[in-house]
């Protein structure tokens, strides 16, 4: 027999395969895991088919494309009036998860401390303890989720490698204000804290709002990776292209992982998503695509029994059950799938300790038929 040392000892099935199987298994309407259930652009398909067929089937650049770098490049001039040189200061990676794991394994040593807020992302955790890092947990509340700075403040140490922010953020759907950025930027200051952000959901913001990219920020830019999501982007997160960027000073380091983790990711994909982006007016719809379906989900839902405050960004919409049931939020998640055919995500799972605050994500990046039906049940409890 083989005697095992995990690495990761209190990690189990994550409650995304957890919820999205038992979905499966009840015939469940599933607003669990966060990906569509329509098509992508049925052009962007085309062009990564024709790139097939043009011979892009080899290994690409351990970078990326050269074309992908470069529409990401003009991405950031356009929209954030931001540069970043396509030859040394971007990657194309598998997806952001990739991207997140590489840059802490890049620079998290046994004993450093990284700073997350919580509720988070599940992935975020994981990577710093693999790597012999702590994550040092600073914990929102419902319903805002805003932010504590004289807490993180509180938090900060000599050991302190690292900061781990996301906005839009999954899964409360608030936003990181011009505020909030500003405070980050001053208790960074002077420092060798390098800030990661997670900004997959960039390009899906509501209400007029604007998304505060650490790359419009200068001082914060020289410290920061950012790591983005196509398959958020064009809803085909099975795809698994992302890509992150930094300073050429943190993407040389950021390479040297990279190279030996994953090298490079599908070569097609990325000659397709390069073309597709040509278009300037990619992004431009985002936006207003999946406010329509948020406001019509919390339309329909407006007289549950559910309370909520209506997202800021993301395709999540968080909703307070606590008028309804005293129950926990994992046991009610699994109840409402299994007995009345609608699957969710308890946040507790992303929080500190467990601590429930009787609260669910629904994922709403779905058909209009979909959240129909969804809505009749919701209505029903």
């Amino acid at each position: 027999m083989i005697k095992l040392s995990s690495k990761l000892p209190d990690i189990g099935t994550t409650i995304f395969t957890e919820m999205s199987g038992l979905a499966n298994e009840y015939n469940a309407i599933n607003l669990s895991q966060g990906f569509p259930n329509y098509t992508s652009d049925p052009l962007l398909s085309k062009l990564v088919q024709k790139a097939m067929n043009e011979g892009y089937n080899q290994y690409a650049p351990m970078a990326g494309s050269l074309d992908l770098r470069v529409a990401i490049s003009n991405k950031f001039i356009s929209l954030y009036n931001s540069t970043y040189h396509p030859d040394d200061e971007i990657t194309v990676t598998a997806g952001a998860t990739q991207a997140i794991y590489t840059v802490i394994s890049t620079f998290v040593k046994s004993g450093d401390e990284v700073l997350i807020f919580k509720p988070a992302y599940d992935c975020y955790q994981p990577a710093i303890e693999v790597n012999g890092g702590i994550a040092v947990p600073i914990q929102l509340s419902a319903p805002e989720y805003s932010i504590d700075w004289l807490e993180v403040a509180s938090k900060l140490s000599s050991r302190t490698r690292m900061i781990i922010i996301n906005t839009p953020h999954n899964p409360s759907g608030t936003i990181w204000t011009k505020e909030d950025i500003r405070a980050l930027e001053r208790l960074t200051h002077d420092t060798n804290i390098i800030v990661l952000s997670d900004e997959v959901y960039e390009h899906i913001i509501f209400d007029d709002l604007q998304h505060e990219s650490v790359c419009k920020y200068p001082e914060l830019k020289a410290r920061s990776f950012i790591t983005a999501s196509f398959g958020k982007t064009f809803h085909n997160t099975g795809w698994k292209i992302g890509y992150c960027c930094a300073p050429k000073v943190l993407m040389t380091e950021f390479r040297k992982v990279h190279q030996f983790n994953v090298f490079s990711v599908h070569h097609p994909s990325q000659i397709g998503i390069a073309e597709y982006m040509a278009d300037a007016s990619t992004y431009d719809n985002l936006s207003s695509f999946f406010q329509r379906k948020r406001d019509l989900f919390l339309s329909l839902i407006a007289d549950s029994g559910f309370k909520f405050i209506p997202s800021k960004g993301t395709y999540f919409q968080v909703l307070d059950f606590s008028d309804i049931t005293d129950e926990g939020d994992i046991d009610f998640a699994k109840r409402l799938t299994r007995e009345k055919g609608i699957a969710s995500i308890p946040l507790s799972v992303f929080n500190e300790g467990g601590r429930d605050d009787k609260v669910l994500r629904f994922c709403f990046a779905k058909t209009e038929e979909t959240l129909v039906k969804a809505a009749e049940i919701l209505n029903s409890i």
